[in-house]
């Protein structure tokens, strides 16, 4: 195995599974070399339904070059009513081709049917009796070009990955990494406030969203946040109103944080959690869940370094079964559905594995998180030493507490690839990252593949 760049080392993810050279090439020179659809699961009734029972009107939109809460934003103000009314089932990139459902509560068909945007088309889709939820998906389909790239490397990154983890059909298999996106494209730090947060260190959580300047930066926002970590943090001075002065206006989260410790002062654990909250209850989510994703890509990690496999289990692994939910055309794991391998259940289980019917799986850790035993066990409980938390950690107040999952640690497609431009055609689970596979292709940083 290959070590990984630097940059996603900084996330937990270690190697790459293919020793093969990669492509490089650029991804995104233009919003339609990266397109995503929806691949939805829920029905919906027809638009003429009675409204009463089924309040939402669901449409389909295409964008290019937009970003979903954009989006939501722009077409809650054409229509004249709360962005609230206005729900999503998964948040997309902005510069792409993405095709999506939304839901508009009490929406007024005319009214949408009459929307025009630039870089939008929408369709009817029907009415629903309640709005859109978070992960209404089953996954995505991706149609991604890669300009620029060596295609010499492509059989044999295809073959690494088709022996990782891949069915006899052909399939190929990857470690189900969380991406960079999960922890800041441009500034990875997200995971570092989550796991402040964990450890109840709650002045050392605004430091690191005020502080820690990317060289990816402009000059002005770097002299800000080095601001924060040598004359605040350092210094101990407690100047939040000399940060202020210094943050650019278009960091608003980060001015809001600043704005609460200068007019209110900063004396105890307490004032710096109402600063950090501030922030938007999904951003204050994310904080703990980028701390829990990177636990996670690091038990990945240790696993590959192990030596234990992806697609099978062994003696007390933790493995979920299919969403009996789901397509029938997309194998979705659901964390709902575990049951822990005793040693005499493993060739039992490994026959669903073998078929897609089962996953092995690593914890999210939480409140609720029951560790898994045997070497995998070993291996979540030295990961979570060696980063300083336990599941106990995360029973924090409001948006900041978890109780925690398990996701699988093996994700497989079906992989498509045509050359001149080369293309990557694939689908993925819900909750899965393109870049995942992308990574392994191009072997570039992961900031290009964002």
């Amino acid at each position: 195995m290959r070590p990984a760049h630097p940059t996603e080392r900084a996330v937990g993810i270690a190697h790459y599974v293919s020793d093969a050279d990669g492509v490089g090439g650029t991804i995104r020179a233009e919003p339609a070399d990266f397109r995503v659809r929806e691949l939805e699961t829920t029905g919906f009734e027809p638009l003429d339904a009675d409204p009463g029972p089924y309040p939402h009107v669901v449409v389909r939109a295409t964008l290019e070059n937009w970003d979903t809460n954009d989006f939501a934003r722009a077409l809650s103000n054409r229509l004249e009513i709360s962005r609230e009314r206005v729900d999503w089932a998964g948040t997309k990139d902005k510069r792409a081709v993405t095709t999506q459902l939304f839901s508009v509560r009490n929406g007024d068909p005319r009214a949408l049917d009459a929307v025009d945007f630039d870089g939008v088309e929408l369709e009817m889709v029907g009415r629903a009796g309640r709005g859109l939820q978070f992960g209404d998906l089953a996954g995505n389909a991706f149609e991604v070009v890669v300009r620029d790239a060596d295609t010499d490397p492509v059989a044999a990154i295809a073959d690494d990955l088709q022996a990782f983890g891949g069915g006899d059909d052909g399939t190929v298999g990857l470690p189900n990494y969380f991406g960079q996106q999960r922890f800041g494209s441009l500034r990875p730090v997200t995971h570092e406030v989550g796991l402040a947060v964990v450890r109840g260190d709650w002045k050392g959580a605004v430091v690191a969203y005020l502080g820690d300047p990317d060289d990816a930066e402009p000059p002005g926002t770097r002299e800000a946040r080095g601001f924060v970590d040598d004359e605040v943090a350092a210094a101990g001075d407690e100047d939040w109103a000399g940060a202020l002065d210094r943050f650019p206006r278009r960091l608003g989260f980060e001015r809001a944080m600043l704005h609460r410790l200068a007019e209110d002062g900063a004396g105890g654990p307490e004032d710096y959690r109402a600063a950090l909250e501030t922030a938007p209850t999904n951003l204050q989510r994310l904080f703990v869940n980028a701390a829990q994703s990177f636990v996670f890509n690091r038990i990945l990690s240790a696993r590959l370094d192990a030596g234990l496999p992806f697609d099978a289990a062994v003696a007390g692994d933790v493995v979920c079964f299919t969403d009996e939910g789901g397509r029938d055309d997309l194998a979705v794991p659901d964390p709902d559905r575990e049951q822990r391998v005793t040693s005499d259940r493993v060739g039992t289980v490994n026959r669903h594995t073998a078929r897609g019917r089962a996953f092995v799986t690593a914890p999210l850790v939480g409140t609720e998180t029951d560790l898994a035993e045997g070497e995998p066990g070993e291996i979540e409980r030295r990961v979570l030493d060696d980063v300083g938390v336990e599941p106990g950690d995360f029973d924090r107040p409001g948006e900041f507490h978890s109780t925690g999952t398990r996701r699988a640690i093996l994700v497989r497609t079906d992989l498509a690839i045509e050359r001149d431009p080369l293309t990557f055609g694939f689908r993925l689970p819900k909750g899965s990252y393109a870049t995942v596979v992308l990574r392994e292709f191009c072997k570039t940083d992961p900031r290009n593949l964002g």
